[in-house]
């Protein structure tokens, strides 16, 4: 049995470094967003700079696991099986938990899952020694919830004074420096510089630096002495810094956002350290202090050792350091991530990730009823000031950014000014909470949230802000019902949770991948977004267009071949996996349509207007094709499902050649798609009239059975004029597609020349 220890302290080591490298592609979105979403460096040097910031903090964490220890449950109370069941349940559910979000693309919090996953464990546990315990214990005696509750405490407070200091300090640093800001630095760069980078060495020293190794009881007392003293000079100091390097022709907004990244990584790395290897770490201790003292007895041995201090050796903080920064140097999904908080704050009109809630279009109807009453209430020259000093169109950004350098440096300085100010309070505030929503509150005092955009961005921000509180529910349940499972079934019941575990994360990361397959075309996307050059816009948008259709036109292809077969050998599987993929479609088509109605924007308006009209033909024609597989799927299901009569032997035949044809007039317009051409669209045109009528001869041969058949077929032959009907509608608008794609090849091909 003490072999089935080990190999479980063992696993759970082996789920801390994948741990530690989901964690740091969910947390990426702290420190990183600022600086990629405002261009203040390359993508590589600022991973440079996070990595050094996340090496530093980890090296130099002292590593105190008290949460883990003895911040939920009382541990004398709780024997070393009991312990190793509640460790090995926390592992499991936290990998599958923040996986997931991760696959989203949701930034979830892992100190609320952690805390969340213990408390739920170990609620079920305390459930069952008191249920058999003749000793009195009550669950206050087994657990510490207020923990918990402190926790929640300051999720709560965080989300509401981030997002308020986030939209009043941005509102305010933008009526300073406006949208312009570069002719406003002269003077006030300085000044500006010396409070940012004053703020983040605060941050450093009161949330970054206070438990690292070297720092001992008088430097702490002498800082906490001092502490205006230094925030002075700092200021001081700084301010002269950022004033010389400012006359040196460095920009200073970019070293304030480098600063800034750096800070919060070092933090990050510091103190949320614990929440990826505090598990193992002290399940590691618990079997140390079993083997030496618990004579064999795992269910009789307690646990009451975890209430001391832990020493975590220094090789542990190192190679969580390298696993973190491999682990951010590498992961995609930890792009993926940041794409999330980026895409909700844009300044520029992007693809929105979310869709509409009732929710949103009130509160947008709300604030829009708002707005117009505070213009009729405010004199005509103070609305023209403000009018000058948001002037978006003024907008001073890097190519490809985001947002500017002044909601960057703003995004980093108060998101740590805040969370400095949580520790010094006492607060337990989530790093993840308060970026985000301090970044949400800028990018709204920003004017990021235009009236095309804001009801999609406050259903991301509400889905976010949800799916933090769902990880709480879901951490909890899911942790107790795994640790019952391992409670009664035993080691058997570890290994078959293990193994699951390991299927669980190939299979997501196997999604993960196929996800970026269909995303690819992303790039372009933002591509067209960031150019300046008109022309070049409408040639790229071409591409873009053809590749997202002829990606619908594969789409269409497969899907009828998949639910015309399935209807005649009746397969209800079939249709019902198609049905699925059909109702998913509409959301893609939907996401495509924007995109491609944000990247006309780009586009010179001669072009925009004389070709919007076959852009929108294209799309329509996408979409009735849509529904022309949906009414067929709709119909055959209900029908297989049903076990109605299957379609007569003599029908099948005449479908089949119908069925053929239709596929290879797909198969041949993705050929010309992929030929970048347009020469073939006349051709291609003869044969969807072809097709057209040679459907409409099997119909009218139909219509016949249909008065001479017998009875009890009517039904699947009803059907099968359905699928007739609409696979003559199909081909009609894939002919109307092909003339519209060959007005937009053709217009390409003569901008070139």
């Amino acid at each position: 049995m003490d072999i089935l220890f080990l190999c479980v302290v063992v696993f759970l080591f082996l789920l801390a470094i994948f741990d530690l490298s989901v964690g740091v592609s969910n947390d990426a979105v702290n420190f990183l967003n600022s600086a990629i979403g405002s261009k203040a460096a390359s993508f590589k040097r600022i991973l440079i700079v996070a990595s050094i910031g996340v090496f530093i903090g980890a090296a130099m964490s002292n590593g105190m696991m008290d949460i883990a220890r003895h911040g939920i449950f009382r541990p004398e109370h709780f024997s070393f099986y009991d312990i190793i069941c509640i460790f090995m349940a926390v592992m499991v559910a936290d990998i599958i938990l923040l996986d997931v979000f991760n696959t989203l693309g949701m930034p979830t919090s892992t100190t609320v899952s952690m805390v969340f996953e213990l408390l739920g464990a170990t609620f079920v546990v305390s459930l069952i020694k008191m249920a058999g315990d003749s000793t009195g214990l009550g669950l206050n005696d087994l657990l510490n919830t207020e923990k918990a509750l402190s926790v929640i405490l300051g999720i709560f407070i965080s989300v509401a004074v981030a997002f308020f200091f986030g939209t009043l300090v941005q509102f305010l640093s933008r009526m300073i420096f406006s949208f312009n800001y570069r002719s406003r630095l002269k003077f006030k760069i300085g000044i500006f510089g010396g409070l940012c980078a004053t703020a983040i060495v605060y941050f450093l020293l009161i949330k970054g630096a206070k438990d690292l190794t070297f720092m001992t009881p008088e430097v702490k007392a002498w800082i906490n002495t001092n502490t205006l003293l230094i925030i002075g000079c700092c200021f001081a100091g700084f301010t002269v810094l950022m004033q010389l390097l400012h006359a040196l022709k460095v920009n200073v907004l970019k070293v304030i956002v480098l600063m800034g990244t750096f800070a919060l990584a070092m933090a990050f790395a510091g103190n949320d350290l614990v929440n990826f290897i505090g598990v193992p770490l002290t399940g590691l201790a618990s079997y140390q202090d079993y083997i030496a003292n618990g004579a064999g007895d795992s269910t009789g041995f307690l646990m009451g050792s975890l209430n001391g201090p832990s020493n975590t050796p220094l090789y542990f903080l190192i190679g969580a350091g390298l696993v973190m920064v491999v682990a951010l140097a590498t992961s995609k999904k930890a792009h993926r991530v940041a794409q999330t908080e980026i895409g909700l704050g844009s300044q520029n009109g992007g693809d929105e990730m979310f869709g509409s809630s009732r929710l949103a279009r009130r509160l947008v109807r709300w604030a829009l009823s708002f707005l117009a009453w505070g213009r009729r209430v405010t004199p005509v020259r103070i609305r023209e000031w403000f009018g000058r000093r948001f002037n978006v169109d003024e907008t001073v950004m890097d190519q490809g950014a985001a947002f500017d350098l002044i909601r960057g440096s703003v995004n980093l300085v108060l998101a740590g000014a805040l969370i400095a100010l949580g520790t010094s309070l006492k607060l337990p505030l989530s790093t993840t909470f308060v970026t985000f929503m301090v970044a949400m509150g800028t990018s709204l005092a920003d004017r990021a949230w235009g009236r095309e955009s804001a009801v999609f961005r406050i259903t991301g921000v509400i889905s976010v802000i949800g799916g933090w509180f769902i990880t709480a529910g879901v951490a909890f349940i899911g942790a107790g019902l795994i640790v019952l499972m391992m409670h009664y079934g035993g080691h058997w019941v570890m290994f078959v949770l293990a193994a699951l575990t390991i299927l669980l994360i190939i299979r997501s990361n196997r999604r993960f991948r196929a996800k970026r397959v269909e995303d690819s075309g992303d790039t372009l996307f933002q591509t067209i977004l960031s150019t300046k050059d008109p022309q070049q816009a409408w040639q790229l948008l071409v591409m873009f267009i053809a590749d997202r259709q002829r990606s619908f036109i594969a789409f269409a292809e497969e899907n009828y071949r998949n639910v015309t077969a399935a209807f005649i050998k009746e397969d209800v599987r079939t249709l019902d996996k198609t049905e699925n993929a059909l109702v998913r479609q509409k959301d893609v088509l939907k996401s495509s349509r924007r995109k491609e109605t944000l990247c006309l924007r780009q586009v010179s308006r001669e072009t925009a207007i004389e070709k919007s009209a076959w852009f929108h033909l294209g799309n329509n024609c996408c979409m009735s094709i849509l529904y022309n597989l949906r009414r067929i799927s709709e119909i055959c299901k209900e029908h297989v499902e049903n076990n109605f009569l299957p379609l007569p032997p003599r029908h099948i035949g005449d479908f089949e050649m119908v069925r053929t044809r239709v596929t290879a007039l797909f198969n041949d317009t993705m050929a010309m798609i992929d030929r970048e051409q347009t020469e073939d669209v006349p051709t291609l045109r003869r044969h969807c009239d072809e097709i057209k009528d040679m459907v409409s001869d099997t119909y009218h041969q139909l219509y016949i059975h249909l008065h001479d058949g017998d009875a009890a077929a009517i039904s699947v032959l009803y059907v099968y004029l359905n699928m007739l009907q609409e696979t003559r509608e199909m081909v009609s608008n894939l002919r109307k597609y092909l003339r519209a794609y060959a007005k937009l090849r053709d217009s390409e091909f003569s901008g070139r020349s």
